[in-house]
């Protein structure tokens, strides 16, 4: 069923999140092997786009703070009458703020009333608890963004975890998980990719290598790596270990590697946006750390078992959701002596890593094809009920 379909983000390129790098690879599937795709998002000054799918941006205003985000008008009388003569078939929402309330406004005329999915991302609470401080401004935060969620047709959560959070946030209507994939394609990158990483950073082709991924925040339970690294530094393993990403916390996190004793084996790269180069890091990793609770999908994740490197993951995280112990990954208490006893134990036994790494590439892997593919399916079971009462239930047009 040819379907032209409507993917609407508060972010999107050049803001790079795990959000916006969703709702990039979402378009470019749809595009390429099912329909239409068409992006609306907030305009940012002197970008221009050019994808095999058409951008469509709003006025906007910046937002307050180190991460560059902008703030859409999705009030604009011209951007609702513009979006009305795209002739969208359905709406997909990936940000329950701006976008769903423009979602609002494309289909309150009846004429234009489209089925409207929204899929949850982020642990919102967290994220409230951090930043507002106020009680009261909490749960007013809390009941726009329920509100925002009720509003859709359908809900999807990108894991398990992703749902329990809908809970916590106060939603009791139903949603389907619906997972996120990986862009990389299912294999190691080029030897001379990872050799020259390799001769950047003088390590040898028996190195022990650990990666970490993602953005430089406290939050992602970074001081959880650093400790565990330092209980294995101090079991007597010989490693070097390599962080990708930037963010607020980075110098403090820098500067507490130092205090462990362990700049003379950690490099810190900074952002790196070329996703070829991303991959090499993979592949050169004899282990990826990510013992991140926060996050509810771990895209990374999948990236790592793209290029057969192992994961080590919190027991009960989202990440960790559909990885067994040993077999596809190591998971570990929340806690730098879990993390680390459970490395030492890989290490102790010759090619664990390396046997966990292929399960990884078999069982966890997940492309974003696939993922987009199983999307697109129910977007034409839900326009083949259309309009039928779907399952969310709290709906108020």
């Amino acid at each position: 069923m040819q379907l032209k379909i409507g993917l609407l983000n508060d972010s999107f390129p050049p803001t790079i999140d795990g959000v916006a790098n969703t709702v990039l690879n979402y378009a470019k599937s749809i595009t390429a092997h099912h329909g239409e795709a068409l992006v609306v998002t907030p305009k940012y000054p002197h970008v221009t786009d050019d994808y095999p799918f058409p951008v469509y941006r709003y006025h906007s205003i910046p937002i307050v703070g180190p991460l560059g985000y902008r703030a859409g008008n999705p009030f604009s009388p011209m951007t609702i009458s513009e979006l009305h003569a795209q002739g969208l078939d359905l709406l997909h929402v990936h940000s329950p703020f701006a976008s769903s309330v423009l979602a609002r406004q494309l289909v309150r005329p009846k004429k234009y009333r489209v089925p409207v999915v929204l899929t949850y991302h982020t642990k919102y609470e967290y994220d409230i608890q951090k930043f507002v401080k106020a009680r009261h401004l909490q749960q007013v935060i809390k009941r726009f963004i329920r509100h925002n969620i009720n509003l859709a047709d359908e809900v999807w959560a990108v894991s398990q975890g992703a749902g329990e959070s809908l809970r916590v946030m106060g939603y009791h209507g139903d949603f389907r998980v619906m997972p996120n994939g990986t862009d990389f394609a299912k294999g190691k990158a080029p030897a001379e990719e990872v050799d020259e990483l390799r001769r950047i950073y003088n390590i040898s082709p028996d190195d022990l290598v650990f990666l970490s991924v993602g953005r430089m925040m406290w939050y992602k339970n970074i001081k959880i790596t650093l400790d565990a690294l330092d209980i294995v530094r101090q079991a007597g393993i010989p490693f070097r270990v390599i962080f990708v990403g930037e963010g607020a916390d980075r110098p403090a996190i820098e500067q507490y590697a130092r205090s462990l004793g362990l700049s003379d084996r950690a490099i810190f790269t900074g952002a790196i946006y070329d996703r070829e180069k991303v991959r090499a890091y993979f592949s050169l990793a004899n282990l990826f750390l990510f013992p991140s609770t926060y996050d509810t999908s771990g895209l990374v994740v999948k990236e790592a078992a793209a290029c057969s490197c192992p994961s080590l993951l919190v027991a009960g995280s989202c990440a960790a959701e559909g990885v067994i112990d040993n077999d596809t990954g190591l998971l570990a208490e929340e806690s730098a002596e879990s993390c680390a006893q459970r490395i030492l134990a890989a290490l102790r036994e010759p090619g664990t890593l390396a046997r966990i790494g292929r399960g990884a590439a078999d069982r966890v892997y997940l492309s974003w094809d696939d993922a987009v593919a199983m999307a697109y399916k129910r977007y034409e079971e839900i326009i083949g009920s259309w309009p039928h009462p779907l399952p969310n239930l709290h709906k108020d047009w």
